[in-house]
């Protein structure tokens, strides 16, 4: 096995460049393919204080961690979160902080946010039409406030901007056509997600997924796209439209076309739980190890203690035939 000073690898000899940061459970939504009927928040003392993540944040960064993005539950709501992005992109070895959201509070924060030195947002956005879009989220009116928010983010310069879609059969797979032409025209990014198993109501199967393969082909019927070469450790095959090279179609093919050989993230939950798999129930609980006393040189030991025993992904089970579980409801990992 290859060895390196400072660098956080697992036993498939994958590094770790990107941290993906929950920092709240919590969500003004209510999609049901991520939380369930009646979720349980954490308590406020579990939850990692600012200086608590920015600690691990700046141990991880001499591991070679690079990139950070914010997620929750809804990380908007946390509050004062622009004053934890600013904390983030001062860290030295750190050269990008983005956030996602489901964008309802963007056109208060977007500003703010900007200030602080958010790089980019990724909104996530489940259909175009209202009523679907209440029934998918559980809340009413509110398909506006995101695509305001969405505007918003464009006014600041925010970049780069992303709008995840995650497509389910019998939900909102005749919107695909929809989305692209909302790319097309707003010279923006749609990236569609197959369904993966972490719905909170656990009505996750193999049998609801629309593939990368069915998507393209839907588009391709009215758009002429150009593939992106695939960036190392991406979790989008990117797509260009022919004439129109500043909008995009994103597809992250996580069931049909998994990309776990060159994983390169490592999540951290609102809690302080280390998850190096997003498709394996492993977590390990660091928030004891920062409120007991260790130092960083201890908590960064244990870190990669940790992640050494990073799960080899959802492909092992594929190619074994092994049937796939509900794994955890996303607003407590956020994606």
């Amino acid at each position: 096995m290859k060895t390196y000073d400072n660098t956080i690898f697992d036993s498939y000899n994958r590094i770790a460049r990107k941290l993906r940061i929950s920092v709240t459970d919590k969500c003004n939504f209510r999609c049901n393919f991520c939380m369930p009927d009646d979720p349980v928040w954490l308590p406020n003392n579990e939850l990692l204080t600012f200086n608590e993540i920015t600690r691990l944040a700046k141990i991880m960064s001499n591991f070679g961690i690079n990139k950070i993005r914010l997620s929750g539950g809804e990380p908007l709501l946390r509050k004062n979160i622009d004053h934890l992005v600013k904390d983030l992109v001062n860290i030295k070895k750190i050269k990008s902080v983005n956030i996602t959201t489901n964008g309802v509070l963007l056109k208060q924060l977007a500003t703010p946010l900007k200030k602080a030195g958010l790089n980019g947002v990724t909104i996530s956005l489940h259909s175009l039409k209202n009523d679907r879009f209440d029934k998918i989220v559980g809340v009413k009116n509110t398909l506006n406030q995101v695509l305001e928010g969405i505007q918003y983010a464009q006014n600041v310069n925010l970049s780069p901007i992303k709008i995840n879609c995650v497509i389910i059969k019998g939900c909102n797979e005749d919107e695909i056509l929809d989305f692209a032409k909302f790319a097309y025209d707003n010279q923006i990014v749609i990236r569609f997600i197959e369904f993966m198993p972490f719905d909170g109501n656990k009505f996750w199967g193999m049998d609801q997924i629309i593939s990368k393969k069915q998507i393209l082909q839907k588009i391709r019927k009215k758009y002429d796209l150009i593939a992106s070469e695939r960036e190392f450790g991406s979790t989008a095959h990117v797509y260009n439209f022919k004439d129109n090279p500043n909008g995009g179609i994103g597809v992250i093919s996580s069931m049909t076309e998994p990309f776990c050989s060159d994983c390169d993230r490592i999540r951290l939950k609102a809690d302080g739980n280390l998850v190096p798999c997003l498709f394996s129930q492993d977590e390990y609980n660091l928030r004891p190890f920062l409120r007991n006393g260790c130092s960083d040189i201890e908590i960064s030991k244990i870190i990669k203690k940790f992640y050494l025993k990073k799960f080899s992904g959802i492909e092992t089970l594929i190619k074994e035939k092994i049937n796939v579980d509900h794994i955890r409801p996303m607003h407590t990992i956020g994606g």
